[in-house]
């Protein structure tokens, strides 16, 4: 840390945002460091309110009637003595990482958008102000049909068999669902901006819909916990609805934005050349 020091006054920041290597990781561990204190903030806050937010997330699982099979009401088990701090702890991280996310997101973005140009920092925050509303959407509709898949999979159990589902099993199932959905709502935006930057045009997204398509009943069967059907159907559906939108945003885009003149080459059509001499070849003449 004693390299990291700054000695001397502190220089003018250039406008383009370049400054030496070391006023980069100077920056770097001064926006780690409001980050992980925004955690830290958030994490007391989530150890304040952890149980109204447990209460909350094992909602889901107390719909299914094979949750009151131990005790005649919703139970779940853990096992170790320090098993109840460490689970409190970690509803209270997700509850940390959550209100804190305007703060880390912004320290990111803040750390990034001096290389940026103006349109490029035009379309992060564009970005930005669509992936989180896209990521909540996602884990909204993943908590909604929760019940059922948990409903689902825990029907599949034999006759006289009980459900001893720990509390850390059912925690990560959440997790991994909520994250699933979210990240999953996000692919749509990540086309967008791949057309937006020019690596991928409307027609090669047209070619391949059908293909797309399948591949995302595909992604939806493998990365959902227990590959149920209905969750599967839960995800993919979205992703689909989200996928033609961003199509059609792909399509009205590439008809606003004003064509080449040599649009209308194929790519072994040479492009004609002009007609009127060059201003060097002309004094050359002279």
């Amino acid at each position: 840390m004693a390299l990291l020091k700054r000695s001397g006054p502190k220089p003018e920041r250039d406008p383009d945002g370049r400054m030496p290597l070391m006023e980069h990781l100077r920056e770097l561990r001064n926006r780690l460091l409001i980050a992980f204190a925004a955690v830290a903030v958030g994490l007391i806050i989530g150890w304040i309110f952890s149980a109204p937010v447990w209460e909350l997330l094992k909602e889901p699982y107390c719909q299914a009637p094979q949750s009151r099979q131990l005790t005649g009401h919703c139970s779940l088990t853990y096992n170790g003595i320090f098993s109840s701090f460490f689970i409190t702890l970690k509803v209270s991280l997700m509850v940390g990482l959550v209100a804190s996310s305007p703060v880390w997101l912004y320290q990111i973005w803040a750390f990034v958008t001096p290389a940026l140009y103006r349109t490029e920092k035009r379309y992060t925050l564009t970005f930005l102000a669509l992936a989180i509303p896209l990521f909540a959407l996602g884990a909204a509709v993943s908590y909604l049909i929760m019940d059922t898949a948990l409903s689902f999979l825990l029907g599949f159990s034999l006759d006289g068999t009980v459900a001893t589902i720990s509390i850390d099993d059912y925690l990560d199932y959440v997790l991994i669902m909520l994250v699933i959905f979210g990240v999953s709502f996000e692919l749509p935006l990540l086309l967008v901006f791949l057309n937006i930057i020019g690596v991928l045009p409307r027609a090669t997204v047209a070619k391949h819909r059908r293909l797309i398509i399948f591949l995302m009943f595909v992604f939806g069967a493998v990365v959902t916990p227990g590959g149920d059907p209905l969750t599967m159907m839960a995800l993919a559906t979205p992703m689909i609805v989200l996928f033609l939108a961003a199509e059609l945003f792909m399509s009205l885009r590439e008809k606003r934005r004003p064509q080449s003149e040599f649009a209308d080459l194929s790519d072994d059509e040479a492009s004609p050349l002009e007609d009127t001499p060059l201003e060097e070849d002309s004094d050359t003449n002279r």
